[in-house]
Order: structure tokens, then sequence, then C-alpha cells
């Protein structure tokens, strides 16, 4: 299985637009959160009628995993949580988002809702106790918040990442969890873009603007991860210890070809328009 990862496109209409183009290359792009922008010019109301409909047309070319992030809570429950209340709707496309578990072969996948008060962050923790009953060997989450005390979280000055995460990953060693959030952990001192802990690999794919987003890829067969940014293309062997820094990519895998291809922001914008 070859899995696209990506995280913090916040409405970017160029790396939605190269999303599309890029989707039919692998079995499941896993989307971990902020597909919206709040501190866009756009309506927010208008942003999710538009990220809906790109999200059509990717689950029409491969299965696609979305988890909230901060940016994309557009409502408040009863008890005056902040939630997600559109990405629950993107079920009805046939993607999996907030609070399911999905098994695609041998893997089990667990979308992390981001939580903003108790009641939400039960929910979770009963989620992953249900998931962890039926567990097979490789177990990964999508969960917008990287791990605390990680260089996956780390932000220059700081760590911003998720305490609880911590000690449920300990508790529960998931093959991996797949983060953003902090957008420059990647690229500076001290960051990364992958770390270890226990038996656990975390993943955080950074964020650039421009087309193609910052990615990882995932070939879960090979066991290997790749990152990709600008001027940076990067391969880690997930068989064996963390081990920084990672390896260069010397010999570009067919699908890198193929998507070094439609990296041309000329390319049509499919019809994706609010109105």
């Amino acid at each position: 299985m070859r899995c696209l990862v990506v995280a913090d496109l916040h409405y970017s209409l160029p790396q939605l637009d190269w999303l599309v183009s890029a989707a039919p290359q692998f079995d499941l792009l896993i989307f971990a959160g902020d597909a919206l922008d709040i501190g866009s010019m756009v309506d927010f109301r208008a942003q999710i009628v538009v990220v809906k409909k790109y999200l059509a047309l990717l689950g029409a070319k491969t299965r696609v995993i979305l988890c909230s992030g901060n940016h994309d809570l557009d409502e408040r429950n009863a008890e005056g949580e902040k939630i997600s209340r559109w990405i629950s709707e993107v079920r009805d496309l046939g993607i999996a988002c907030d609070g399911d578990s999905v098994t695609i072969g041998d893997t089990l996948f667990t979308v992390c809702p981001w939580w903003d008060g108790p009641l939400v962050k039960q929910r979770l923790v009963e989620q992953l106790r249900e998931a962890a009953a039926g567990r097979p060997p490789r177990w990964i989450w999508a969960h917008h918040a990287p791990p605390a005390e990680s260089p996956t979280s780390w932000g220059g000055k700081r760590f911003f990442g998720d305490v609880e995460l911590v000690q449920w990953i300990m508790q529960y060693q998931p093959s991996m969890v797949i983060s953003g959030h902090v957008h420059q952990s990647p690229f500076i001192a001290n960051g990364s873009w992958f770390d270890r802990l226990g038996q656990t690999w975390v993943f955080n794919t950074g964020l650039q603007p421009g087309r193609p987003p910052t990615y990882i890829v995932l070939d879960l067969d090979a066991d290997k991860a790749f990152w990709l940014a600008a001027g940076e293309a990067q391969w880690i062997d997930l068989a064996a210890p963390l081990k920084r820094p990672a390896a260069p990519i010397e010999t570009p895998p067919d699908w890198l070809t193929s998507l070094d291809q439609i990296a041309d922001p000329s390319l049509a914008r499919p019809q994706v328009a609010a109105g």
C-alpha cells in the first residue's frame, strides 16, 4: 500500500489542485487536518463548500482519510466545545473522518478529532480504547497535533505538541501517527519531519507555500517513508531504528517521477467554485 500524506493546506487552491492530480498514484490519501484557514479573506462557509467539492473529486480517485485540525472548527456542541461539524459530513462522500476507524488491507487507520475540551477528549480516549481491542499489527493514527517534546513539534523556541498524545502513544504503541500543525518543524534546527516514540513512528509534513505542497509518501510494502519539499527529497527505512539525518533520495521511484510531471501550476483548475 502506498499512502500520500498531507496536512495544513489551509485552503490553498493550487495545492488542492495538485492533490487532485496526484491522488490516482496512491492507494490512500491521508489528510491530517487544517484543510481550511480561519485567517483567510474568503468566507468560512464558502471555504467549506469548495473544500468539500475537492474532497468529492479526491474520493473519486482514491480512498481518503481526513481528520480535523484547529483551523477546521466551525461550530460548538451543546457543551460549548468547538467541533468540526462539516468534516463529519464528508462521511457521505465515502471519506473516513473524525471518530472513524477503518481497516484497509492489513492496516487499521484511526481518525482522531481535534479536541477543544474534556468531552470530545473523552470520546477520543474511548475511540482509541475500542480500536485497540481488535487492532492488527499495523495501526496508524491521523492526529493533527504532533506529540509534545518531539522534534516534529519543535517551533524554534518551544514545543507545540500534545502532551496527552504522548501518553496515548506510550499506552498503545501504534505503528505510526500522522500529524501536521507545527508548520516549521521540518525546516529548522532541532526540528524534523519524523521521530520515533518507543515503537511508534511520528510524522509531520510541515508547510510551504506554492504548488506542490510538502508531502510524505508511506510505502508500507517496502517499509519506507519519503518526504518531499522545495529543495528537499529525503527518505527513511521504517524497518530500521531511528537514525538522523534522513538519507537523500538518490534514485527517484517511478511515482515520484510522475508527480514531478504534474507539478506545473499552469494545469487547469477543476471546476469547484463555491457558486
